[in-house]
Order: structure tokens, then sequence, then C-alpha cells
């Protein structure tokens, strides 16, 4: 067993100062979205904090930031990370956490002298939490990103990627320049909060992924007829909410008869136009989110909920309408590394799980030109996106050793 440790103290004050940053003193939330000057300041805190540990930092087109703990060999690197970007109202350890610890990981490495034959990478990645689209960030890394692409994506304000890279003295299109060839990569390692309840409730330390969920994302609308509430008799309407209304409980049916065991799908988001009280609702607009670790599946699922959406609107005589606004394939974590992982967790007697991703990563991205490996943390409550994120100290350590353990083996292995 590896002697190496990490310092829990250090993990803890970076991660407090990171989240000091974009930090709302009212909502005690994190504000640090994707190329907005609190993310800025972010990376620039992050790329002091590399310099300081004796390692080399650097930023690339796509604004992805690293740093490097060199190897003797010159051949394909290891890379560790996650992001630093957030949603709005964030907690202080999604994403972040895998960055911090990667970070530290380095340091340890580097401060015990550890002979290694490949060099070491931590990148924290632009963009996961999708300002623009998600994923932004590993997508130029792995070479997934194109001008088009570059140009034409937005947030939820209209604020264009290509703008808002540009107010900070980045050239967009030199996001082209950041990806790496698979060859140049040995292996992809992240350490994440679970963001669900299965670790917590079972009271396990660690879990050791070996799936990451395929995702799908629809932006929908049904269109009807606006018309006076109090005239316009119930069966003379065409009434765009009903049509909402009935495709959300058709969702469980679906599910269950499309899906398996791992199927998800939500509507997060619905806005109901012309939006008066006195008005039957002539469009809605909404979101339809829904995940499953098989292609398959998600094939079938994108067939019945369309055929559902077709026949409410015949049912309600209403248009509909769909556009892709996303999708991730589900990937296989490399077998290799999920062996390293839990022999590491095996080798530290810690409480593991193997498990499903139910959220998408940048691992996810990498992971579909390189080997990829992730380790969870327990998420108390299973929450996650909020302020009341949080995961115990202990089961910080925990996870880091983990990492740490894995990269050392990795590293010093020959070539």
């Amino acid at each position: 067993m590896s002697a190496l440790r990490v310092q829990i103290e250090r993990i803890k004050e970076d991660l407090l100062a990171l989240a000091s940053i974009g930090r709302n003193e009212d909502d005690r939330g994190n504000y640090r979205m994707a190329f907005t000057d609190h993310d800025m300041a972010g990376k620039r805190w992050l790329q002091q904090r590399i310099e300081d540990a004796g390692l080399q930092a650097s930023m690339d087109g796509a604004a992805n930031v690293s740093g490097v703990l060199d190897g003797k060999d010159g051949g394909p690197r290891i890379f560790v990370g996650s992001h630093i970007d957030t949603v709005p109202c964030a907690g202080m350890l999604d994403g972040a956490l895998g960055v911090v610890v990667g970070l530290e990981c380095l340091r340890v490495l580097k401060e015990s002298g550890t002979n290694l034959q490949r060099a070491i990478e931590l990148i924290a990645f632009s963009d996961e939490e999708g300002r623009f689209g998600g994923t932004f960030g590993s997508e130029s890394f792995t070479g997934l990103v194109n001008v088009e692409r570059i140009e034409s994506s937005v947030d939820l304000n209209g604020v264009r990627l290509f703008d808002a890279m540009q107010a900070h003295g980045l050239d967009p299109l030199k996001a082209l320049d950041a990806r790496r060839p698979a060859e140049e990569i040995l292996a992809y390692l992240e350490l994440h909060i679970e963001q669900g309840p299965v670790l917590d409730e079972q009271r396990l330390q660690v879990g050791i992924v070996d799936n990451i969920t395929g995702l799908r994302s629809w932006s929908l609308k049904f269109a009807g007829e606006a018309n006076h509430a109090g005239t316009t008799p119930m069966d003379y309407r065409k009434d765009a909410f009903m049509g909402l209304a009935d495709f959300a409980h058709e969702i469980p049916r679906i599910l269950e008869e499309n899906g398996g065991e791992h199927s998800r799908a939500t509507i997060g988001k619905a806005e109901i136009l012309p939006g008066a009280p006195n008005s039957v609702p002539g469009n809605v607009e909404f979101s339809l989110d829904f995940r499953d670790p098989s292609p398959e599946k998600l094939d079938e699922l994108s067939l019945a909920f369309q055929r559902a959406l077709a026949a409410i609107s015949r049912r309600r005589k209403l248009m509909f309408e769909f556009s892709v606004q996303g999708e991730i394939h589900p990937v296989d974590c490399d077998l290799n590394l999920v062996k390293i992982l839990q022999f590491a967790a095996d080798d530290l007697d810690l409480r593991s799980l193997n498990m499903l991703s139910g959220a998408a990563h940048d691992a996810q991205v990498v992971g579909r030109i390189a080997p990829m490996g992730m380790v969870f943390v327990p998420s108390q409550g299973g929450v996650s996106h909020s302020p009341a994120e949080w995961t115990a100290w202990e089961d910080v350590e925990a996870g880091a050793n983990v990492m740490l353990q894995a990269l050392q083996h990795l590293g010093t292995q020959p070539s």
C-alpha cells in the first residue's frame, strides 16, 4: 500500500478560497457561470495555485486551465480534473472538488519526489454546466467542436458564446486549437460528488463508476389557439397547456413500457403563452430531459415520446414541434481503470460500491476517445446544485486518497 496521503487541510483551504469567488452573500450560493467575470477570476486563481505548487500552468484556446507535473517519458499523459464553473446559486463542491483534489494529488506526488515515468496533467474544463450548451471545454479538448458550434451557441439570455469570450480578451476560434489527439491521452480520471443519495443512504465512502448515462435534451412546443377564458366552451378549445398536462402524465407509462431500470425523464421548464389568467393558452414551450445508459433504450424512448406528442396533438387539435438541444452518448468506464480505482479503495479499507452515474460529466466526453474512470464521494441528502450541497471532509479525504493512489500507480508504470 502506498504511504502517500493527501493533506485534507490544503484541500479545505483551496475549496473555501475558490468558493469565495462569485459567492452571493444573500443566498450563500456560488455564481461562477461560464465566461462571466467570476468564472474568469476563478481561472486566474487556479493558475496562481498551480504555479504556487511549482507546476507549469497554462490556458488553452477554450480557456481550459492546466497544470503539468512532468514525467521521464515523453509519451501519452495521464489527465485528472473536472470543472470550476457553476450553475446559478450553486454549492461549493460540484466540479470544483475534482479540480482541487487533482491539484492536491499533483502537489503530494511532487513533494514526495515520486519517480514518475509519465506526465500527469491537471485540467479544469470550461462550461461543463451548460451556460452555452455544456461540456464546451471537454468537447474542444476532444476535437468535437466546430466553427458553427462556437458561433451559434447562446445562453438563455441571448448572449452569444462568441461575444462572451471576446469580452474577456479571448479569441473564440482558438478553441479549435485546444484539441488533444487520442494517442496523447493515456487515461483521464475524475473525482466528483455523487449528486444523488445512494452512497449517503448506504453509508458508503466512495463509489467506483462503471458507466455514465446518456442524455438527450429537447426543446418542445405545443401550438393551439389563444382565446377568451369565459366565452370559449371547453370542447371548442385548442388549449396548449392541456397538451402539456397530458404529455406529463404519459411520461411514467412511457418509461415503464419503453425504458429500463435507470431511465429518467424530466420536464424542468415550461412557459405558458400568452400567460394571462383570463386567456386560454395558445402556446406552451417546454423542455424534456431524458436519460438512460443504453443507446438502444434512448432510441426507444425518443420514438415513444414523439408518438405520444403526435397522439396528444391530434386529440387536442394542436400542432407540436421539437428541436434537439443536446445529446450526450452513454459511455462505459475503462475496465482497467475501474479495477485500479477499486483496488485503491480496497487497499485503503474503504466502504465502496460500483455504480452508474446518472449525471453527465466531462469524463463522458473524454471517454469517447480515451480510457476514462470516475470516483464518487457521497452527497449528504443527495443534494447538489444548491448552497446546501455538502460532503463530509472525511469522505472527501477518502476519495482524494483513492485518486492519489490511482495516479501514483498509473504514473509510475513503465512505458
